[in-house]
Formats: C-alpha cells, sequence, structure tokens
C-alpha cells in the first residue's frame, strides 16, 4: 500500500485572536484523494490547536513518501486486515569475517563436530554438526546492558523479558534529516513511556562497507536526556552506534551513559526499519542470559 504526504506551506487564524504561519510543512495523509479543507483540517488535528477559525493552505503538493507518524492518521495495510500478523525482521545477519564495527575481531566459524567424524559415534545413517563460534558481543545487531557501560550495572542474565519482548514501537523515520545528531525536538509530538523508540536513519545501507564507519547519524545527549524522562524501555538505531564515535567527540558517550544508567536498553545496527510504521508495531530484541557479560546479538523483529 503506497503511503502518501502533503508538502505545503499554512496560515492559521484563531477565533479568539493571533495566527501561525508553517513554511515548508509536511504531513502524513491516509491516501492521495483529500483536498485542500480536508487536509487543513488534519493539520489542525496533527497540531492539537484549538479554537482555529481558519486555515489556509498553500504551494500544496502530494507526494509519494512514506509516512513519519502524524497524529490523526491510522494507515491500514494488507497486512494488518482481517487481524493477520507480519513479522519483520530487524537484524544483520551474522557470518565468517563479518565486520560490524570497524577495528572489533570479526567472527570465527570453525568445527567441533563435523558430520563425517559424528558417524563413528551414532547409529548408521545418524549423524550431526556442532560448531564453535568465536565472536566479540559487539556483533551484527546487538543489544547493550547496563553492564556494558557500569561496572555494577544488571548484566545480560539479569533483564526483565518483559522489557524486551512485545514491547509498541515508536519508529521515528528521519532519513532525511539534514544534521547527524539527533535532537530532543524530533520526539516532542508522541508519548513513547514504555515503549521501544527506533530511530530509522537508513544509514544501515552502509552496512558492511566503509562508508558505515564516518559520517554516522547518532543520538545527541539532549536526546537521550528527553527519552530519559520521558521513561522509554529502550532505545535502537540502524546506525553504527546511539552516541557520535567521531574524533572530535572526544570519545564521550552520553547516550550510552544516560541511557543505560536509566536502565533502558540500547540496540544498534539494526536493519530494515523502513518497512515498520511509525506507530502500531510491536518490537522484540532478546539476547542470550549471559552472566557477567553486557552486550551480545540479537534477533530483533517488529511484529505488524
Amino acid at each position: 500500500m503506497t503511503d502518501y504526504r502533503a508538502h505545503f506551506d499554512a496560515s492559521v487564524r484563531f477565533a479568539n485572536g493571533g495566527g501561525l504561519e508553517a513554511n515548508g510543512f509536511r504531513l502524513d495523509l491516509p491516501s492521495d484523494a483529500l483536498d485542500e479543507a480536508e487536509i487543513g483540517r488534519l493539520f489542525v488535528r496533527h497540531l492539537g490547536l484549538a479554537l482555529v477559525g481558519e486555515a489556509r493552505l498553500t504551494n500544496l503538493r502530494i507526494v509519494e513518501e512514506q509516512h513519519r507518524g502524524s497524529r490523526g492518521i491510522v494507515a491500514e495495510t494488507p497486512d494488518t486486515v482481517g487481524g493477520r500478523r507480519r513479522v519483520i525482521d530487524l537484524s544483520h545477519r551474522i557470518r565468517a569475517g563479518l565486520v560490524t564495527y570497524p577495528g572489533l575481531p570479526s567472527p570465527v566459524i570453525t568445527p567441533h563436530l563435523t558430520r563425517a567424524d559424528s558417524r563413528d559415534r551414532y547409529a548408521p545413517g545418524t549423524e550431526f554438526a556442532m560448531d564453535i563460534i568465536t565472536l566479540v558481543g559487539n556483533t551484527g545487531t546487538y543489544l547493550d546492558s547496563p553492564f556494558h557501560r557500569y561496572a555494577d550495572g544488571g548484566d545480560l542474565a539479569s533483564l526483565d523479558l518483559g522489557t524486551l519482548v512485545g514491547l509498541p514501537a515508536n519508529v521515528f523515520h528521519i532519513t532525511d534529516a539534514l544534521d547527524r545528531g539527533i535532537p530532543a525536538e524530533v520526539f516532542a509530538d508522541r508519548a513513547v513511556a514504555g515503549s521501544a523508540v527506533l530511530l530509522h536513519t537508513g544509514w544501515d545501507e552502509h552496512f558492511g562497507t566503509p562508508a558505515y564507519a564516518t559520517g554516522a547519524p547518532f543520538l545527541t545527549e539532549a536526546g537521550a536526556r528527553h527519552l530519559v524522562d520521558a521513561g522509554v524501555a529502550l532505545v535502537g538505531i540502524d546506525s553504527l552506534n546511539i552516541d557520535d564515535t567521531e574524533t572530535a567527540s572526544g570519545g564521550a558517550r552520553p547516550a550510552h551513559t544516560l541511557l543505560l544508567a536509566a536502565g533502558i536498553h540500547v540496540v544498534e545496527h539494526l536493519t530494515g526499519l523502513g518497512a515498520v510504521p511509525a506507530h502500531g508495531a510491536r518490537f522484540t530484541a532478546v539476547p542470550p542470559a549471559i552472566e557477567g557479560f553486557g552486550t551480545f546479538p540479537v534477533r530483533a523483529f517488529a511484529e505488524v
């Protein structure tokens, strides 16, 4: 099902005096068959404006474009009609030699028991393969627990499954952002308490290439502080890191520091977030329960 958005300038006059001007505004639409007056009403509803006397739109264009989460828009897709469920995989595949984060070791997979050797141990026609994988916890799509940042923080085995499974997902589609840093203001239009906030930057298209390592989007300190104050359960990003890792950052990691101190899980190197609607999905990312370990790959997915 195609998504549509309206691009326009707007002039609002309030019935009790005063007004509001908007330039280059973009708004999700339920279809491309709406006229100016209908789009104006959606605009007023999205902003939550009261006592509007008139809303006039100019330079109106309707374009095919992915929804970003405008209020008042509930887009039903063929996957949700009749209660059918769709599961969207949001994880990178792990393989021997995979480079996730430049400078960290790649996975090494070796056999412990080959099928040929197993034939001498089992009944005729019965064979097994057992393999050994050596990897750093920060491989593929992975989850950070508080122990990753803090020596006295909870490890992977301590995490409450209720904070990892079936979380309401708030996806922020910001592939056209002008700045690398994602500010607090991006989150201001939604109630995100208890949810998984997923940052769709589109940077995953560079995964596994040299371009992935530099210029990556990240969550600003102010953005992280806003999400902590809002009481989110988890924050995920489809980028190199939740923090800015460029040299100019001086090694500071404010997003990790704030989020993990608050017990908010961090999932990095997501992929495929463009297929997940802005709201209405459920997100799951569960690592194994390993004691004394802070980070490990997950199979992250969304249920739509």
